[in-house]
């Protein structure tokens, strides 16, 4: 299966995506990084892609912290990236994928279902599965030292599957999925450092969300 991959930002280097989802081409994955959407993607080239990933917050790459988005210039924003899914693609919102804001970027949150406020000082974070769901499958109670996120503006359509907790930020929405049209959305809120991404058990949600994502896609 090929996934495209969305990263790279001021906050969120894209070598932590690369390293941290190198596991996925073991097992058969082929992985198109684009860290510069502004200029690359097209929804021509979404169409090749049965699932696209977001870890990128809404600047160009770590070097420009200008717009991703940007009327008339930009030939794929939330507009398309809702377009693609409402006719059957899969998106992964990962970790800097939540970062924007309503103020920033109303259409991208209304989109992908939440808005971000806050998070605390890198801190250990328990991430803890709330409902048996086939991107929770299998997957246990861990902890981690993350940015905690908070995220706010909740669409009323999602279906909660994950709480994470850390003593400065208290319990917060963790992952969630829902149905945009034809196709599936999902959103997991931790992913920060390297360390995150090598744990067994977001190994395991990131596995499952694929799947899941891209289940029933012709």
């Amino acid at each position: 299966m090929k996934i495209l991959v969305l990263c790279d930002d001021k906050w969120h280097p894209a070598e932590v995506v690369e390293k941290g989802m190198a596991f996925l081409t073991e097992e058969g994955f082929e992985l198109d990084f684009v860290k510069d959407a502004k200029d690359i993607l097209t929804p021509e080239m979404l169409r090749r892609y049965p699932l696209i990933v977001n870890a990128k917050g809404n600047v160009l790459n770590c070097g420009n912290d200008a717009p991703w988005f940007d009327n008339g210039v930009t030939e794929v924003g939330p507009k398309e990236l809702k377009s693609y899914v409402e006719q059957g693609g899969g998106f992964l919102s990962i970790h800097s994928g939540n970062s924007f804001t309503a103020d920033e970027c109303r259409e991208y949150t209304e989109f992908v279902g939440n808005s971000f406020v806050t998070h605390p000082a890198r801190c250990e974070v328990t991430v803890h599965v709330e409902r048996e769901h086939p991107v929770t499958e299998g997957v246990s109670d861990f902890t981690i030292r993350d940015e905690h996120y908070q995220l706010d503006h909740l669409a009323e359509d999602i279906l909660p599957l994950l709480t994470t907790r850390s003593e400065t930020g208290g319990n917060q929405m963790g992952g969630y999925v829902r149905m945009v049209g034809k196709g599936r959305l999902c959103v997991l809120a931790p992913g920060h450092i390297l360390s995150v991404w090598e744990n067994p058990e977001f190994r395991k949600l990131i596995r499952n969300a694929i799947r899941w994502c891209t289940d029933g896609q012709a």
